[in-house]
């Protein structure tokens, strides 16, 4: 075994795309926000963490637990997002970049999810 489960999957490399972005964005944030660079970080490692961590599970239950858990911090990134553009705090771009790739993992996820709830009634 060269590789672990959750570097085959197409949604971890796209989330570590995203924390690329979100390292980006947390980087033009002026001085005084750093509740949102603090919050946008623990989600966005949180999405992470969540699909490595469901990867690894066998229980199909509790695999769709923790990329529930993923998905949530995926939503909870993006409303971060909506809060910068609207007090024009981020590149308008970047942030765009950003939501792109969100959209994207909240879909595989939900796809991933709804596998997992499949398997466990079956």
């Amino acid at each position: 075994m060269d590789h672990f489960e959750h570097e085959r999957l197409d949604v971890y490399k796209i989330t570590i795309e995203f924390i690329a972005v979100a390292d980006d964005i947390i980087e033009d944030l002026p001085r005084g926000r750093g509740y949102l660079s603090d919050q946008l970080q623990r989600a966005a490692t949180s999405i992470l963490l969540n699909l490595a961590e469901g990867a690894g599970e066998f229980a199909s239950r509790e695999k769709a637990r923790l990329y529930r858990i993923a998905r949530r911090s995926a939503t909870e990134c993006a409303a971060i997002f909506d809060v910068c553009r609207s007090r024009h705090l981020g590149d308008s771009t970047r942030l765009g970049a950003g939501r792109e790739l969100l959209l994207r993992i909240v879909a595989m996820l939900t796809r991933m999810i709804l596998n997992c709830a499949e398997k466990s009634a079956s």
